[in-house]
């Protein structure tokens, strides 16, 4: 066992003889290749911020720029003592396609976050839905986002989800359109009904005055008098101004004697002489 720490001992000494040149070089690659692939990370960092990039994503892709350079150094330092540097490339690029097959959904999610980051179809607080999931956003990042839903509860959605679907963002416009249907019956005043429901949305000071408010007959159904309804508000007042209309029109109608019908069958009975 002596015998042979010594025999390694004495050819570490020999090779270092033989390639001290090579090994400072190496040294000095190394480590100004590092300084300098700090420092261009820092330049792409600064670039992406001026940029106005979002911070989630300017902190990824620096991470993988710095750590692309830092390899490549390496490489070149390896190279420089020697070594056949062709083989250490192959297995690299070969450990990258494994690599990317067994994480070729992490690699679609983040691709997916990419996308929502720089297009950016909703942010931080915007009611959508997306992935199958209603909700308010509450963090984006990189592999998925983070929702909470009316029920309070969070929900994690892969970003390949919701990029690969519909988003409908309830946010992102400052106004909407309530749509409402209120039936009344056939026997009941459709010009008072009308009149009245003219009343109450000009009256409701949530509801704005432009664009003008669609109060129309909409259909003539089976049981009842179909009377659309349709006022613009700002998005904040959406449900409020919704909830309100169907309990107040309710009373309303009550109280004007106006019937709100409910699905009913006539059944006719034909005696058969015997």
């Amino acid at each position: 066992m002596e015998n042979m720490l010594l025999g390694f001992v004495d050819v570490a000494v020999e090779w270092l003889q033989t390639n001290t040149l090579s090994l400072i070089l190496a040294l000095a690659i190394f480590v100004i290749g590092r300084w300098v692939a700090h420092l261009i990370a820092r330049l792409f960092k600064s670039v992406l911020l001026r940029a106005k990039v979002d911070t989630i994503l300017v902190d990824f892709l620096t991470g993988i720029v710095n750590a692309a350079l830092v390899l490549f150094v390496i490489i070149a330092a390896v190279d420089q003592l020697g070594v056949d540097t062709t083989s250490l490339v192959a297995l690299i690029g070969a450990a990258g396609i494994a690599v990317g097959l067994a994480l070729k959904d992490s690699l679609q999610n983040f691709a997916s976050g990419v996308m929502l980051i720089v297009f950016r179809p909703f942010k931080a607080g915007d009611f959508i839905d997306a992935g199958g999931v209603t909700g308010i956003v509450e963090k984006i990042s990189v592999f998925s986002t983070a929702m909470r839903t009316p029920d309070n509860k969070e929900v994690i959605v892969p970003n390949g989800n919701i990029y690969g679907g519909t988003i409908t963002n309830f946010s992102a416009r400052s106004t909407r359109r309530v749509d409402m249907v209120f039936g009344i019956g056939y026997d009941s005043d459709l010009l008072k009904a009308k009149s009245i429901l003219q009343e109450m949305v000009s009256t409701d000071e949530r509801i704005l005055p432009e664009p003008e408010p669609v109060i129309a007959v909409g259909e003539l159904a089976d049981s009842s008098v179909n009377i659309l309804v349709r006022p613009w508000v700002n998005s904040v007042d959406y449900w409020s101004v919704y909830w309100d209309m169907q309990e107040r029109v309710k009373l309303r109608f009550d109280e004007e004697g106006i019937t709100i019908p409910y699905p009913q069958m006539d059944v006719h009975v034909n005696s058969v002489a015997q």
